[in-house]
């Protein structure tokens, strides 16, 4: 395992030196408000500029533009990518060629969701299909898909939520058949994404509404457990055709970030049998 991380280190090292050279290179004094001065040789700034802009050492900053092996701390790279105007995937670019763990910034979640997906998730009818943010809101689902969770028309604004819906849903009438050990899985999920958003209005609202009108989400939310999205097998029933055991497969959209497509395929010939009779139901 030593070699392999020393082997990744050493390919990095090449990889940001390269990387600094030519994001440099096509930063100009004007750029940054500096006079052009007279026998600039070279493109862009000089590496001397980049460390006095972004208040590093000129040793140190030529040293990480050289590729060898020194410490950089997110502050200080973080100097360096203004210095550089580096843009948001440049930025990250940075931080893993130094090695240096970087954390996304909290982003305000999608409400809307384009034509393009909308096409998508129609297209895969029978399957149910829905578009979740991280707080899962349904953004936009099928008609399969709204046929087996959701009683009502989806609203224009305000998106309904899964969670609020199973949680608040008289117990007989939950769509899950094993309501005690999924929802457990959802409150999870949902706590690893509220890491991201804690503090913030919309989501602390959220959870107290919640807790406040469903003690079981209140006790889950309590207990802390962490998880992510991904495949499970579930089983539902639908009042006109009986039990659906399903595969859910959750897909990330290009674009919108913390949102995903929630795919159920059928998990056996009866359920797809019946999948196929709920457009009909």
């Amino acid at each position: 395992m030593g070699d392999v991380t020393m082997g990744t280190t050493q390919r990095r090292r090449p990889e940001l030196a390269a990387f600094l050279r030519t994001r440099r290179a096509r930063v100009t004094p004007a750029d940054v408000g500096m006079p052009p001065g007279l026998r600039r040789r070279t493109p862009g700034l000089r590496r001397e500029e980049v460390a006095q802009l972004s208040g590093v050492g000129v040793t140190w900053y030529t040293w990480l533009e050289q590729g060898r092996p020194i410490n950089a701390s997110a502050q200080v790279l973080d100097a360096v990518a203004r210095t550089l105007r580096l843009d948001p995937p440049e930025r990250e670019h940075l931080y893993h060629l130094a090695e240096v763990p970087y954390a996304h910034a909290p982003e305000a979640l999608a409400q809307t969701v384009g034509p393009e997906v909308l096409g998508i998730i129609h297209a895969l009818e029978p399957r149910p299909a829905v578009v979740y943010n991280s707080r899962y809101d349904i953004l936009a689902a099928n008609s399969v898909y709204r046929d087996l969770f959701l009683s009502e028309p989806m609203p224009a604004k305000h998106p309904p939520n899964a969670l609020w819906g199973l949680f608040t849903v008289p117990e007989e009438d939950c769509p899950l058949v094993f309501r005690e050990s999924e929802l457990p899985v959802m409150v999870a999920t949902l706590r690893a994404a509220y890491g991201l958003h804690a503090g913030e209005p919309s989501w602390e609202g959220f959870i107290r509404r919640l807790s406040a009108a469903s003690p079981l989400f209140a006790r889950l939310w309590e207990i802390g457990d962490v998880a992510e999205p991904g495949r499970r097998v579930k089983t539902f029933r639908h009042a006109e055709v009986g039990e659906l055991r399903m595969t859910s497969v959750s897909l990330s959209i290009n674009g919108m970030p913390e949102c995903r497509i929630v795919v159920y395929t059928p998990d056996d010939e009866e359920t797809a049998r019946r999948t196929a009779l709920l457009r009909r139901a």
